[in-house]
């Protein structure tokens, strides 16, 4: 059962990009990652979801109902944490969770409590003294205190540490294995392949591409970075799976899909000074699609 249903999904804003027939289900249960660069399309087409804002053209389900038509019933059943939060200042970090709390028409003062206990949160703080971190953690307690049967989730992270990135992805993964299903939204690569099952790579408003994770990590990229004692001729590097290929005097740099050793056997023949292997940026990997579709 798909618990949201995507179909040819447009958004535009005058002359202005907004999204462009986007089409994906989420399947009941699962935990999909939407990712893409900064201003690809990922929050507009979330607050499509969410009827924050009305698509142009295209149609948008969740649990089998119209967003639009059924918005306020759909949304009972819905967590959401935007990307940037922002709160009555002078309210107490309880008092405002109480109040949000209070649409949900269930008590859900136990599970505050535990949430907050889980985020290390302080509730008896007021909103205008909290840091940005904790400003989001009031929002991951606000998405979650009515155990939604969708959490929708948009840049989650950012402004959390990275023990506390850690135990908010135990608390999903908690979440997920009671059955909820989870639409994680990101423009990190590694968190999203820490999480998700399926992705959807999203630029400049359309859909490039649906994989699964595994299939991704098969296709793993690495980006290289050599620095050597002595000028190096573009032609030596230039071997099957090495792309972006940029040479500048002692230095080169490319992205590399396939035997890390073909890499390994042409560095021990020449002198190396440095030498770095990292995870590639997504829009390195985007790069990548575009050119695999022209």
């Amino acid at each position: 059962m798909n618990i949201i249903e995507i179909k040819n999904l447009t958004k535009t804003y005058g002359t202005a990009r907004g999204i462009t027939d986007v089409s994906f289900n989420v399947e009941e249960g699962e935990i999909f990652g939407f990712i893409g660069p900064n201003g690809a399309g990922k929050s507009t087409t979330i607050r499509t979801l969410l009827s924050l804002i009305y698509p142009t053209s295209g149609s948008a389900k969740i649990f089998g109902k119209d967003c639009i038509e059924f918005g306020p019933e759909i949304k009972k059943e819905i967590g959401y944490l935007p990307s940037e939060v922002f709160y009555y200042d002078n309210m107490k970090v309880i008092d405002l969770l109480k109040y949000s709390a209070s649409f949900y028409k269930k008590d859900c003062s136990k599970r505050i409590k535990e949430l907050a206990d889980i985020m290390d949160l302080d509730l008896k703080k007021k909103i205008n003294d909290l840091s940005y971190g904790n400003k989001k953690k009031v929002g991951i307690v606000q998405g979650l205190l009515h155990e939604p049967k969708l959490i929708m989730l948009d840049e989650p992270t950012s402004g959390l540490d990275p023990l506390m990135q850690q135990k908010f992805f135990d608390l999903l993964k908690e979440e997920n294995r009671k059955g909820t299903t989870i639409l994680f939204s990101s423009h990190v690569l590694s968190e999203v392949q820490k999480m998700c099952e399926r992705v959807a790579i999203i630029k400049e408003g359309k859909i490039i591409n649906i994989e699964r994770i595994s299939d991704l990590k098969e296709n793993n990229f690495k980006n290289f970075e050599i620095e050597t004692t002595s000028k190096i001729d573009k032609e030596y590097f230039n071997i099957n799976g090495v792309t972006n290929l940029l040479v500048k005097g002692n230095s080169v740099s490319f992205l590399f899909k396939g035997n890390i050793n073909l890499i390994l056997q042409k560095l021990s023949v020449i002198e190396v000074v440095n030498l770095w292997i990292e995870e590639p940026s997504l829009e390195d990997v985007f790069m990548h699609y575009y050119e695999r579709e022209e």
